[in-house]
């Protein structure tokens, strides 16, 4: 199994795609990629030679921010939107979405799974 920056890559896959398995690397990011390198798309992660592997760590290394670092940058916003009190940060904390979606309907994975609220009083006995 291939590794590139600190993240198994699948060997049965076309490197294109394989490449998207790195946090912080889509498809798009992936072509470019592979399209400065100089390797052909199509090819499997498993024909891959150690030079063209190589090339793709140097690559992503050099030009790209992903894994750890992105991971922490982007933590780091959501906590600098939550210091200075922005709308946006104070979404964050309330784990609500923070990009103007409704929340009446809608919005579960957010706000997770449905607590029914009962009518707050309790059941009369039953008439003997």
């Amino acid at each position: 199994m291939a590794r590139i920056a600190g993240t198994n890559i699948p060997n049965e896959k076309r490197v294109e795609v394989a490449l998207t398995y790195v946090y912080g690397i889509g498809i798009v990011t992936s072509k470019k990629t592979l399209e400065a390198v100089k390797i052909n798309p199509d090819t499997r992660v498993k024909d891959l030679s150690e030079d063209d592997l190589l090339k793709i760590r140097e690559y992503v290394d050099k030009n790209l921010k992903v894994e750890a670092d992105l991971a922490r940058e982007v933590s780091g916003n959501i906590k600098r939107l939550k210091d200075i009190k922005a709308y946006r940060g104070l979404r964050h904390s309330a784990a609500l979405p923070s990009r103007g979606q409704r929340t009446k309907t809608n919005a579960r994975t957010k706000r997770g799974k449905r607590v029914t609220v009962g009518s707050g009083r309790k059941k009369s006995a039953a008439k003997t």
